[in-house]
C-alpha cells in the first residue's frame, strides 16, 4: 500500500505490475533525454550569436528530426504493445473470483467452490483497532493462494463502479448488466489494499478492498473451515 510521501508507484506484487513499473521507468527516461536535448538546443540557440547568410536550407538536419522520433516511438509502442497483450490474455486459470459492487459494499464468490460466497464491508471508524487502517479493511478479505494464476469477473448490481488493486496493476470496471474479466497473479505473501475508483454516490469513497496471499495450503484450509 502507498505511504506518505511517496511520489513513485506501489511496489508491484504481481508479475503485471512489475512490468508496467519497467516500462514506466523505461519511457520516463526516453522522455528525460528528450528533454535534455531540446533544453540543450534551445539554450544554445538562445545564446548563440552566430549566423551564416549562405545556410538556405538544412536536409540533413531535416531528415534527421523526421526519422528520430518514429524511431523512438517504435522503442515506447512495442513493449506497450507486448504488455497489452499480456494484461489482456487470460492463460488457464486455476480459480475464478466473482467481485460484484453494490452501494457501497463489495460482494465476492468464489465460483470453482459450492455455496462460497460473502459480502464485505469496510470496518467502520469506531471499531478500528491499532493493527487496522483506518477506510481501507474490511470485516471480510478476500483470501486467495499465491504464484497462482487467478482470473477476475466483475460487474455491478446498481450503478457503476471499478475494481481496483494499484499494486496488482489491476483496474476494471463494473457495469450492471455486463461482466468483464481480466487477470492477475500474487507474489509475495501479505495484504493488498484498493478501493472503488469510479465515483458511485455518497459513500464512493467507504467500499475498500482487500485482499490477503496466502500459501496454497493455507488457502485450502480457509476453505475447509467456511465448508463446515
Amino acid at each position: 500500500m502507498t505511504t506518505w510521501l511517496n511520489m513513485s508507484l506501489q511496489d508491484g506484487a504481481s508479475p503485471i505490475m512489475e512490468q508496467l513499473i519497467f516500462f514506466h521507468d523505461h519511457t520516463l527516461m526516453i522522455m528525460l533525454m528528450i528533454i535534455t536535448t531540446v533544453m540543450y538546443m534551445m539554450t544554445t540557440l538562445l545564446w548563440n550569436k552566430h549566423t551564416s547568410r549562405f545556410m538556405l536550407e538544412g536536409q540533413l538536419i531535416e531528415t534527421t528530426w523526421t526519422i528520430a522520433p518514429a524511431i523512438i516511438l517504435v522503442f515506447i509502442a512495442m513493449p506497450s504493445l507486448r504488455l497489452l497483450y499480456l494484461m489482456d490474455e487470460i492463460h488457464n486459470p486455476a480459480m475464478t473470483l466473482k467481485a460484484v459492487g453494490h452501494q457501497w459494499y463489495w460482494s465476492y464468490e468464489y465460483s470453482d467452490f459450492t455455496k462460497l460466497e460473502f459480502d464485505s464491508y469496510m470496518i467502520p471508524q469506531e471499531e478500528n483497532q491499532a493493527s487496522t487502517f483506518r477506510l481501507l479493511d474490511t470485516d471480510n478479505r478476500i483470501v486467495l493462494p499465491m504464484n497462482s494464476p487467478i482470473r477476475l469477473v466483475v460487474t455491478a448490481a446498481d450503478v457503476l463502479h471499478s475494481w481496483t488493486i494499484p499494486s496488482l496493476g489491476v483496474k476494471t470496471d463494473a457495469t450492471p448488466g455486463r461482466l468483464y474479466q481480466t487477470s492477475f497473479s500474487l507474489n509475495p505473501p501479505g495484504i493488498l489494499y484498493g478501493q472503488c475508483s469510479e465515483i458511485c454516490g455518497a459513500n464512493h469513497s467507504f467500499m475498500p478492498i482487500t485482499i490477503e496471499s496466502v500459501s496454497a495450503n493455507h488457502f485450502i484450509n480457509w476453505v475447509s473451515s467456511l465448508s463446515e
